[in-house]
């Protein structure tokens, strides 16, 4: 049986009390944004402090100052902002009254380092990745030399773990993975040996795989090199797995700081309990705990000088709305800005919290009965991506596979998980179904009738029935259109809704999606992110559809914004009995959502079944390890790795193995596995994996990590989460590919 190692903790951070061991210190920092001809507060007296080699983490929505906060830590000011009151000291500097050059010379980059979140565009394209950690070694004088610099480039990408450093410094940005993108910023931000790091969400993108492992490289960078973090993220279970301490912060003001365990375990403000709360959890029994935090953050509604969590906040009380709240000390190092923070009445328990929400609610409310005729039907779809050389294109390469023999069923009313990492073929299944990927091979058949592979074939009606919502509205949505336009095209295209009723219709719409008519003439830029997203499932609605592509449309938003976005879709589905096809490499969304799931790596399907199964062993090799990386809110619950386990998931559409996870397997069997098709095992009359290990075998291997988990022999880790209808994956698919 293969051990299950925990990762390691991070190591606890040094005495706060202790004034030499303070390296940053934030006393009642207050900035202002000139917006709509005139001064806005943003930040508001925050205060908090970060020690030598500690990780301290600030949590919340977006548009709660985060990311200005960490700007400012390194120098940096919005053109139009200014400091108003407060201090940024960092090891005796005054960072806000420093010079620009001064700043320049010995601070930004030599002593403290910043890490954004979009490592695809901080890197210069036209650039190699070993010239660009050259650029600051020698811009700093780390090194007096190139030659020595050469060295130290090749010394960095090698802590960072990349693969073959000498070959990859070699390459420019785009041909390095997401994950490796990451590493090559961190390794330019460690070029110097600086003093503190600046984390600005630098995993939310990543898959959980890659995310996992972004983790434990920090952890180590941190342990070895004694870096001082300040990690700023909307990801609780991150934040739990790396932070020593917590700053919670809402509306430009910090509500709560605490140590990252008693916080965890025990939060004080209603709003770090309405963020746990709403967080999907994987690591327990029973269905995902979901409740999500009431409303949204709106600026323009906080009142004048009371608690600005107070308009959305279900335990408050006229003096919450009056008085100012500050924070007071609940414990020796937990501080919270709640004058209620220890009235019984907040207290969490069954009866407060929120009741749990999941795919089985929708079960009863329009999923077809066990039998009834598939909605959709995917079988032996091939896609593969022709590339053209030579100037008149008349010089054609070899296709590239992107998807082999994906076959899978989903009933009318039902929802369908689809994982994986970034690679794998997810976004390309939802293109093929609607047309805009035409398969090489392969059938889809809608309502058991033949669907036309490419968009241009098909008929109306077909396009009307088939909708898809995409990751980003901010590029879905067009920036020149008003709301009422955006949501009434489809009804132009498909319905010709004349003009005199389309405001009404369009208004109608946005209140199915929980929007009032006030955004009718807004335009996308004067919405946040969830609105946004809220708007372009309204136009997806529209058309009334009948199937809903959903690819990865909450894994960019707030966890409370994603919570919303999700209730949504359950509400929609029980209504009008849409099916969906959840694309998200969120495993806990995925099983609080999906009925079944269906898991793919590198175009190939590895595991599908009903959510239950798929997340209890004995799971597909791959499964298991992305069930392994997943953090968890709870911090006493530490991200488990698996041994064995690659650094890097190889996703190679090119390689010839038989089984597509074989070069990345912690359990390889032996050449079996490059030169045999493995094949399908029937798990249950419900689930069914692909792999030549045996399933005794596999359920021995897993064990220890289940149990880690909570997980105890003889008890499914959902046994009251939803089974739905019977898997009907690829139940008379041939074995191979």
């Amino acid at each position: 049986m293969a051990a299950v190692a925990c990762a390691a903790p991070p190591p606890p951070g040094p005495d706060s009390d202790t004034a030499a061991d303070v390296l940053v210190n934030v006393d009642e920092l207050s900035i202002d944004y000139y917006q709509d001809r005139r001064w806005n507060n943003v930040i508001d007296r925050v205060s908090f402090s970060v020690n030598r080699g500690e990780s301290f983490g600030l949590v919340g929505e977006s548009g709660c100052g985060k990311s200005t906060v960490l700007r400012t830590l390194i120098g940096y000011a919005h053109p139009a902002s200014r400091i108003t009151n407060g201090q940024v000291i960092f090891d005796g500097i005054d960072l806000i009254a420093a010079t620009d050059k001064e700043l320049r010379k010995g601070i930004r980059g030599r002593r403290i380092s910043f890490v954004p979140q979009d490592p695809a565009t901080s890197l210069t394209p036209t650039m190699r990745v070993g010239k660009q950690i050259l650029e600051p070694l020698l811009t700093h004088g780390v090194v007096p030399t190139k030659e020595q610099g050469h060295e130290r480039m090749l010394e960095l990408l090698d802590r960072v773990r990349i693969p073959d450093p000498e070959l990859s410094a070699e390459k420019f940005p785009h041909q390095l993975s997401g994950g490796q993108q990451q590493r090559v910023v961190i390794a330019m931000a460690l070029a110097a040996s600086p003093d503190l790091l600046l984390l600005d969400e630098p995993t939310t993108g990543l898959d959980v795989t890659t995310q996992g492992r972004i983790l434990e490289l920090l952890t180590d960078l941190r342990s070895q090199l004694n870096l001082s973090l300040v990690y700023v993220t909307h990801n609780l279970a991150v934040i739990s797995n790396i932070c020593d301490r917590v700053g919670v912060m809402y509306a430009g003001r910090i509500v709560e700081i605490a140590p990252t365990r008693p916080l965890f375990e025990d939060p004080k403000h209603p709003y770090t309990r309405g963020l746990m709360a709403s967080v999907p959890r994987l690591r327990e029994s029973g269905p995902a705990r979901f409740a999500p935090l009431r409303g949204m953050l709106h600026r323009e509604q906080l009142p004048e000088g009371g608690c600005p969590f107070a308009p959305r906040c279900d335990h408050a009380r006229d003096r919450c709305v009056e008085d100012s709240q500050v924070l007071e000390p609940a414990s020796a190092d937990h501080s919270v800005a709640c004058w209620r923070w220890s009235d019984p009445e907040l207290a969490i328990t069954p009866d407060t919290v929120a009741p749990v929400r999941d795919a089985q609610s929708v079960r009863t409310n329009g999923l077809a009965p066990d039998g009834a005729e598939n909605k959709l039907g995917v079988r032996d779809l091939f896609v593969a991506y022709q590339y053209t050389r030579g100037k008149y294109l008349v010089n054609r390469g070899s296709p590239i596979p992107v998807l082999r023999q994906v076959s899978f069923e989903i009933q009318p009313g039902e929802t369908l998980g689809l994982v994986g990492e970034s690679g794998s073929g997810k976004s390309t299944i939802a293109k093929a179904l609607i047309g805009l990927q035409p398969p090489f091979d392969g059938h889809i058949t809608l309502d058991g009738e033949a669907v036309p592979p490419a968009v241009k074939s098909r008929s109306r009606d077909t396009l009307r029935r088939i909708q898809l919502v995409m990751q980003n509205p901010d590029a879905s949505l067009n920036p020149r259109q008003r709301v009422v336009d955006i949501v009434g095209r489809p009804l132009t295209v498909f319905y010709r809704t004349p003009k005199r009723q389309m405001r009404k219709r369009v208004a109608d719409l946005l209140l199915d999606v929980k929007l009032d008519h006030t955004y009718l003439n807004r335009f996308p830029s004067q919405m946040s992110g969830g609105e946004r997203q809220r708007v372009a499932i309204a136009r997806a609605l529209a058309a009334e559809p009948e199937i809903l592509l959903c690819d990865e449309i909450v894994s960019a938003l707030d966890v409370s914004v994603q919570g919303e976005v999700l209730e949504l879709l359950r509400g929609l589905q029980a209504e009008r009995s849409i099916t969906y096809l959840f694309i998200s490499h969120d495993l806990a969304v995925v099983r609080s959502l999906a009925h079944r799931v269906l898991v793919l790596f590198s175009g190939e399907m590895m595991e599908i079944g009903s959510t239950a199964e798929v997340y209890t062993p004995p799971t597909h090799p791959y499964t298991h390890v992305l069930l392994t990386a997943v953090p968890d809110v709870d911090p006493a619950k530490q991200v488990l790795t698996v041994e064995g386990a690659t650094t890097d998931l190889v996703i190679d559409a090119t390689a010839e193995s038989a089984c597509a996870f074989a070069s990345s397997c912690p359990w390889k069997v032996g050449p079996i596995c490059d030169e045999v098709e493995p094949p399908w095992r029937q798990v249950s009359e419900n689930s069914r994996l692909r792999c030549h290990i045996p399933l005794d075998e596999l359920m021995d291997r897993q064990r220890g990590f289940h149990e880690a988990m909570g997980w105890r022999p003889g008890e499914r880790l959902g046994d009251d989460s939803p089974d739905g209808p019977p898997a009907q994956g690829p139940s008379d698919a041939p074995a191979g590919r």
